[in-house]
């Protein structure tokens, strides 16, 4: 996918994620981040927008830390997201392709990394709000839903941060069953999970499913549509998965 593609989904993603905040109320429980309420969600994705918006349009070349989550509530605190929102997204779309700065994850070019994962970021924490609010959610593209799997298993969970370890050697199969080539073979142990594309020899577990619903699946938001083989490899996904 391309960067600007990245940039309208984000654009589009944080608009719903406003409008469903709006409608659930701050006060709203947020089933999919059982200690929070919508107030919570809302701050926290917001800091995540300044601080990201701060390495572009600074080009900062050095890790900083997040800001202080603000005080504020109700209708104040949504105009504040909103504006954030809107901040990334202007800085982004107006940025140099090869604008340089500090980013996380392996990526073509910092611009291409800030503009996948905040697209994934409020994705994600739309379905939470929305989640809060009650009713249908909004369709997550497939083609999207898939790299953000790739995001998850080969960018996150490949760094030292992850958690997912196991004692004894196992693999995990990951399978988007509506998206043709969204396999991953998944190799746990007691270091750092090492995933490539496609089948790799025998799986002990295969989560499948469709792309949508296997993304918010492994990100911890709903149960995994399909489950076969040991059981137990899925469960220590959802046990240790969860990524800070």
């Amino acid at each position: 996918m391309e960067t600007a593609e990245f940039i309208r989904i984000l654009d589009h993603e944080g608009q719903l994620l406003a409008s469903a905040t709006e409608q659930a109320g701050t006060d709203a429980k947020v089933p999919t981040c059982p200690r929070w309420q919508v107030r919570d969600l809302l701050r926290h994705t917001g800091t995540v927008h300044r601080w990201a918006t701060a390495f572009v349009a600074e080009e900062e070349p050095d890790f900083r830390p997040m800001g202080e989550e603000p005080a504020l509530d109700g209708a104040e605190l949504l105009t504040w997201f909103r504006t954030g929102h809107r901040l990334l997204v202007d800085t982004l779309g107006s940025a140099a392709p090869d604008v340089r700065c500090w980013h996380f994850l392996p990526a073509p070019a910092p611009l291409a990394f800030w503009a996948r994962r905040q697209a994934h970021e409020t994705t994600v924490h739309r379905f939470d709000a929305e989640a809060a609010r009650g009713g249908t959610p909004d369709e997550i593209g497939r083609d999207f839903a898939a790299d953000g799997i790739d995001e998850l298993l080969r960018g996150f969970h490949a760094r030292a941060k992850s958690r997912v370890r196991s004692a004894e050697p196992r693999v995990l199969r990951v399978r988007a069953s509506d998206t043709d080539g969204a396999v991953w073979t998944v190799r746990l142990t007691g270091e750092p999970p090492v995933t490539e594309r496609g089948e790799a020899g025998d799986a002990d577990c295969e989560v499948s499913g469709p792309a949508a619903r296997l993304y918010l699946a492994l990100w911890n938001r709903l149960p995994f549509p399909r489950v076969t083989g040991d059981a137990s490899v899925a469960a220590l996904w959802r046990e240790k998965s969860a990524v800070g």
